[in-house]
């Protein structure tokens, strides 16, 4: 993780914040469907021209979605993808996993779990359950070994998954970076302790006492954070409990097909109407 932000006001515009992101990283992205995703960070790599990223996420969907139909992915490791609730399957992502645009490495969500809790414990595979029957180990070259206490069957072991960045979207921050959120965190926890670093989008700031009198709710503390953006609204158009529900016709607008569909989505975006305003 980059050095000397411990303990520094890590607050950064959005633009900025994406900026940290080159052309090729890894990126394990938090949330699950259409629920506290990062998503103002995800509309700001259309923005800025990003490309060949590679994302890790148990429970993508709008936001593997949007990032396949604008052409900045290369590759993915994910479980299960789907848009959710009334909208069904990912469309731009079904459409290029089947053109082979986009390289998929198929999991299940326990899976990439296991790839993920290896890196953040620093060894090189994690044993994981569950994956007998499947075509998954197959696919993916997975190795079964035996157990060294003879007492159990021989169990698949999934290598190690490190993200270069972890990008969540939080409720709470202060200003050196400690992170909470309300209700589930999710995978938010692991992907925090697998990646090299962290960026976070949250709601709103508060200050460093609430932390302090309730230490237990930090999820990521301050110093495995590099830097974080506050964007009211930035989950938009999922929901973030307990601010705002699902906008369901943001989302059916954005499943129309076209480039125009596309930039009106982008531009009806919360952060991009923030922007405007201070221009």
């Amino acid at each position: 993780m980059p050095s000397g932000f411990a303990g520094k006001n890590k607050s950064v515009p959005l633009q900025e914040l994406v900026a940290r992101v080159p052309n090729g990283a890894s990126l394990a992205i938090g949330g699950s469907f259409l629920h506290r995703g990062p998503f103002a960070f995800i509309r700001e790599l259309i923005r800025q021209g990003k490309r060949d990223l590679e994302i890790v996420k148990q429970s993508p969907g709008y936001d593997i979605d949007i990032l396949c139909r604008a052409g900045v992915v290369r590759k993915v490791r994910a479980g299960i993808v789907a848009m959710e609730g009334n909208f069904g399957l990912a469309p731009w992502y079904r459409k290029a996993i089947e053109s082979k645009a986009v390289e998929l490495e198929e999991h299940a969500c326990a899976s990439l779990t296991a790839g993920l809790r290896a890196a953040a414990y620093g060894i090189p595979f994690q044993p994981c359950a569950g994956l007998h029957g499947s075509d998954l180990p197959a696919l993916n070259g997975w190795v079964s070994l035996p157990d060294p206490y003879g007492n159990a069957e021989p169990v698949y072991v999934i290598p190690a998954i490190q993200p270069d960045y972890a990008v969540l979207h939080a409720s709470e921050v202060d200003q050196q970076g400690n992170v909470r959120i309300a209700g589930t965190s999710h995978w938010d926890r692991i992907m925090s302790r697998a990646s090299r670093s962290v960026l976070v989008v949250a709601e709103k700031v508060v200050d460093t006492q609430v932390f302090q009198d309730n230490p237990e709710s930090t999820v990521v503390p301050y110093f495995m954070v590099e830097a974080f953006s506050v964007v009211p609204k930035g989950a938009w158009p999922g929901s973030c409990w307990p601010y705002y529900p699902i906008d369901y016709p943001a989302v059916e607008s954005y499943l129309v097909e076209g480039d125009e569909s596309l930039a009106k989505h982008l531009a009806a975006a919360p952060e991009a109407q923030t922007e405007e305003k201070t221009q």
